[in-house]
């Protein structure tokens, strides 16, 4: 098994700490500038208005409840991704006919891969949604082979492969088929598969993504810009029956 998965959590864990290791070092950032005012007043320098905000600051009930109320978020955050580690989120799984309805209604977001062993494409799709289960943690990612499950297969009408299917809540809200929306070839970015996931609305970009996008052109620009390719004959989807 990879350890990226366990690397990810453990960066997530890392960052979590530093949030609030920053906290801690801010007041005590405060208390050092106290400190260094009044060492100044002691040598002859003048009291001035920093020490007084100062002051004011390290006694501010709302500052201490904002910090507070930061920390629980952290915690409560922690906890949930534990709970969603446990369940296989952070990895792309393959499951059996006998899990899979068990994982899509019980769980918020799943992106599901009908597949095929022998199908290169299914190979391909197995790749970039690899890549994108360890950034987007708070949706399942699973892969199930069609042929060994003939009953959702039908009963989801899965015609071509490979086959991306979104479920919220288990109900089925949007799919990818073949390779159609993802540029026409066999060699697109993931980042082209991000976009489309992202338009099923079954992804949520990370908060760090979302400011830079706020910063940038919207989201998604640099993504469209690369879906400029010219189909050839022999990028097809594979029929499955």
């Amino acid at each position: 098994m990879s350890d990226k998965p366990y690397a990810a959590e453990a960066a997530q864990f890392g960052q979590a700490m530093n949030a609030i290791n920053y906290s801690e070092v801010v007041k005590a950032a405060v208390r050092d500038y106290k400190r260094e005012v009044l060492d100044k007043q002691g040598q002859g320098g003048k009291p001035g208005h920093q020490l007084v905000a100062m002051d004011e600051l390290m006694e501010d009930e709302e500052l201490q409840a904002l910090h507070e109320e930061r920390i629980a978020r952290l915690k409560a955050e922690r906890e949930k991704r534990n709970q969603q580690a446990q369940k296989g989120h952070g990895t792309y799984t393959e499951i059996t006919e006998g899990d899979f309805l068990e994982i899509v209604t019980q769980t918020d977001q799943v992106v599901c891969h009908f597949f095929h062993r022998e199908f290169e494409r299914c190979k391909i799709m197995d790749k970039h949604l690899q890549a994108l289960a360890h950034k987007y943690f708070n949706t399942r990612f699973i892969k199930l082979s069609a042929p060994d499950s003939p009953f959702f297969t039908v009963k989801l009408n899965i015609k071509t492969l490979p086959c991306i299917i979104a479920f919220k809540k288990g109900v089925a809200t949007g799919r990818v088929t073949g390779f159609e929306g993802l540029g026409g070839r066999d060699d697109f970015p993931t980042a082209v598969l991000e976009e489309r996931l992202l338009g099923l609305d079954i992804i949520e970009l990370p908060e760090r993504d979302r400011d830079e996008e706020d910063r940038t052109d919207g989201p998604g620009k640099s993504v469209r810009k690369s879906l400029h390719y010219q189909k050839t004959g022999s990028d097809e989807d594979s029929d499955f029956d």
